[in-house]
């Protein structure tokens, strides 16, 4: 088993084993986890939803057309109940990733950067040289009031209060809380060190570059198929990451799901497929 496969599982392991060992008494250990898991489910989803689908596809790449009401509420349900994430400055960085991916200018991390300093750069990366986050949606008062410092601080003091509120216990509460965001740091890893790293996954195009594809279930899933980073590199506006129908790509589902209930069309450069795709179609 691969080493962020096995680092993964064990976070989740001792999430859950964590949380049965500190619910309180009226709620005992299997009622205990069962909300654990609940909580890890929902902040999963609503994550990658709004990193992987809206902010990414919808925003960052312009491969998607949303309803703006629901990129609005995505935005706003993700940060107030879930893990906060600055959507002007995470579109910014993200944009500055691939203009200058893996060289001087890459805010997520440069080529010689290990595994620890990757880490460090998951929490604190490096200053934003360029502002490439200028669009309309990204100008608009929900967002200005979601990217604000303060919303950030009491955001996620009072989604920490309201799972107190749930759940009734403070140790349980901070187990949850705490091991969630311990998850999304691994997620963070996946994306910016395990697949910027030529050690792991494979390459399908030989760029200028250290992105690699890994196509493991597991982190495909957890990272709504990002990880699939070698792919999505070398055509950053297409829509669906996997490039071949052997390559699991969940993130996809999850778009075709948004669109069936008519949240979201394909943009014309997210529909376009390149010729050196091996794809008979998009399939969307």
């Amino acid at each position: 088993m691969k080493t962020y496969n096995i680092i993964g599982y064990l976070i989740i392991v001792f999430y859950l084993l964590a949380c049965t060992y500190s619910a309180s008494a009226h709620l005992g250990p299997w009622l205990g986890m069962l909300i654990a898991a609940l909580y890890f489910i929902f902040c999963w989803f609503v994550a990658g939803v709004y990193l992987a689908d809206v902010l990414h596809l919808g925003i960052a790449h312009r491969s998607l057309d949303y309803k703006e009401w629901f990129v609005k509420t995505v935005t706003v349900v993700n940060n107030a109940l879930g893990i906060y994430v600055d959507p002007i400055a995470w579109v910014n960085r993200h944009r500055l990733h691939h203009k200058n991916a893996d060289h001087a200018g890459d805010p997520n991390k440069l080529s010689g950067d290990g595994f620890w300093r990757t880490l460090y750069l998951c929490v604190m990366p490096y200053h934003c040289n360029e502002n490439l986050a200028e669009d309309d949606i990204l100008r608009s008062r929900t967002f200005r009031i979601v990217a604000n410092p303060w919303f950030a601080l009491v955001s996620q003091a009072l989604s920490f209060c309201l799972l107190w509120k749930l759940v009734g216990s403070l140790k349980f509460t901070v187990v949850m809380w705490f091991g969630m965001r311990i998850f999304a740091l691994w997620v963070n890893m996946v994306q910016n060190y395990w697949t910027h790293t030529r050690d792991f996954g494979y390459r399908r195009y030989h760029d200028d570059d250290n992105a690699m594809n890994i196509g493991d279930w597991f982190p495909v899933t957890a990272t709504f198929s990002a990880c699939l980073q070698n792919n999505h590199h070398h055509y950053p506006g297409l829509l669906r990451l996997s490039h071949e129908k052997s390559e699991y790509d969940f993130g996809f589902i999850t778009v075709k799901l948004m669109k069936s209930l008519g949240l979201v069309k394909a943009s014309s450069t997210g529909a376009e497929l390149p010729k050196d795709v091996p794809l008979n179609a998009l399939d969307f």
